[in-house]
């Protein structure tokens, strides 16, 4: 063979096994709360997360929401609920959980101390966090994680008021979802970091709104149009529409996932998603549903429909048994 055919080969092989490579599973979970009774089962040596570990445990990057602090310091916020976890309870976490956000209204439910005590034992335990740190820099800087040579960047934002536990210069707390400073953590997510995919994780919306606001519809958009591959958010602790805009996915709100403050029915439903992403993002996605007890304890509805869609089709379907059937 010619030497002069022999690059243009090489890069034919090498693209075609980038075509050809298998793609990396991210399942996301919405609100974990690891006090009341899920804590309970946890000191009394059982795992909340048994009936899911399946499900969850088969994917490549497994990651959830954190609507708690984890610690044993702190006085209690004058609110009307506050998330305090023990530390034993992150055993359980890490065996299911590879990375948590933390930009949430509930990180900062004892104080900035129980906060920063938080962030060592998360770090201690080897669970990856974003959306939060000891400062304003690191709040903003992603978590990134390779699978299969792909790099993904995910960054967390919190968008529900009041804005007082936001990190700041010199003070711990979690990120707020400055339109600015969004777009410009997306860029820098790729063009510093060199991720391959972006993925946003956001806390927004209002509670038991069973469809998104015109903000977190602008503000999807931007993301997307920044350069994002895929946006997942939470907080109105009910299900919420998904959106295709520019051929990317925007889950809206996944609902609810272990937690025991419950207020109506519709709150005991959630969705766990997985999706399957490749170099050019959301190969396919799809959605298990989740019933959650009175003891905040969540077991899958594998007979039930929920939604999935691949990117060769940019409607989104209906299917049943979670994941188990792809569409």
């Amino acid at each position: 063979m010619s030497p002069l055919f022999r690059p243009a080969l090489l890069a034919f092989c090498l693209f075609s096994l980038c075509a050809r490579a298998e793609p990396v599973s991210l399942v996301f979970a919405g609100d974990i709360v690891l006090d009341g009774q899920p804590g309970q089962f946890i000191a009394q040596g059982r795992d909340p997360f048994a009936a899911f570990a399946k499900l969850i445990d088969s994917a490549d990057i497994r990651v959830g929401n954190l609507e708690c602090v984890v610690a044993t310091v702190g006085e209690p916020e004058e609110k009307n609920f506050n998330f305090r976890a023990h530390p034993r309870t992150l055993t359980v976490l890490k065996r299911h959980f590879d990375a948590v956000s933390i930009a949430n209204n509930h990180s900062g439910d004892f104080g900035r101390e129980a906060f920063a005590e938080m962030l060592g034992l998360l770090d201690q335990s080897g669970i990856a966090h974003f959306g939060g740190g000891h400062n304003l820099t690191q709040a903003h800087t992603p978590t990134i994680i390779t699978r299969k040579g792909l790099t993904i960047a995910l960054l967390g934002y919190n968008e529900f008021m009041p804005r007082s536990f936001e990190a700041d210069e010199h003070g711990a707390g979690t990120a707020w979802s400055e339109d600015e400073q969004v777009v410009a953590d997306i860029r820098k997510a790729r063009e510093f970091y060199h991720a391959d995919l972006v993925i946003p994780v956001m806390h927004w919306g209002w509670e038991n709104e069973p469809h998104s606001s015109p903000r977190q519809q602008q503000l999807a958009h931007l993301m997307i149009d920044a350069g994002a591959d895929l946006v997942i958010g939470g907080h109105p602790h009910v299900t919420e529409e998904i959106e295709n805009y520019h051929g990317k996915v925007i889950v809206y709100s996944v609902g609810n996932f272990m937690i025991d403050s419950l207020d109506n029915e519709a709150q005991t439903i959630g969705w766990v998603m997985r999706f399957e992403l490749d170099h050019q993002g959301v190969v396919r996605w799809s959605s298990s549903v989740a019933h959650i007890d009175d003891d905040g304890i969540p077991s899958p509805a594998l007979q039930e429909n929920s939604p999935c869609g691949t990117r060769v089709v940019n409607t989104i379907g209906s299917c049943k048994n979670g994941w188990a059937s792809q569409p």
